[in-house]
């Protein structure tokens, strides 16, 4: 029974291709497979995602009081724009700092997502416009939530962006 359930509740899988053999998470990319500009994991993700929503949370409270109506709107725009703004400028949300991870462009090939890794080349911007496209992705949660065979979500996937550690 387990073999036959398992093929549909284990969730949509994008993979990597045809040719592609991945030891560990991240190899096709450059990066390496553990450490300091590794693929985050997904706990990691959820906890600096926390971070940034109670922040944008009590941000909101500030700015329209505990009892408005408009709270939640409030903090929705508060993250959007908290996240647009500190990916394009510092590569990072206060909580993915918090946490120890960072936004990072990963479509320049493996060659130079393994030189930015391994410290020898400053990590390429994010930018204004894939930030704002990354954010805009996150609000509709969906594309969040769905990863492809290194672990990126599809919005990171979409956007040629992906979360490293950095520590």
């Amino acid at each position: 029974m387990g073999r036959v359930t398992g093929s549909w509740l284990s969730g949509p899988q994008i993979g990597p291709g045809d040719g592609v053999d991945n030891d560990f998470r991240g190899q096709d990319l450059g990066l390496p497979a553990s450490g300091p500009g590794s693929l985050a994991t997904g706990w990691p993700r959820v906890a600096g995602l926390l971070v940034d929503w109670l922040i944008a949370g009590g941000l909101a409270i500030l700015f329209v009081g505990f009892e408005s109506s408009v709270l939640g709107t409030t903090q929705l725009g508060i993250w959007f724009v908290m996240g647009i703004f500190a990916v394009s400028l510092f590569g990072f949300t206060p909580g993915q700092f918090a946490v120890g991870m960072r936004v990072a462009r990963v479509d320049y090939g493996p060659e130079r997502n393994a030189a930015e890794a391994a410290g020898t080349e400053s990590p390429a911007s994010v930018g204004i416009v894939r930030a704002f496209f990354r954010q805009l992705l996150m609000v509709f949660l969906v594309p969040a939530l769905i990863n492809d065979y290194n672990g990126r979500a599809l919005h990171d996937r979409a956007t040629g962006t992906a979360i490293l550690r950095t520590r």
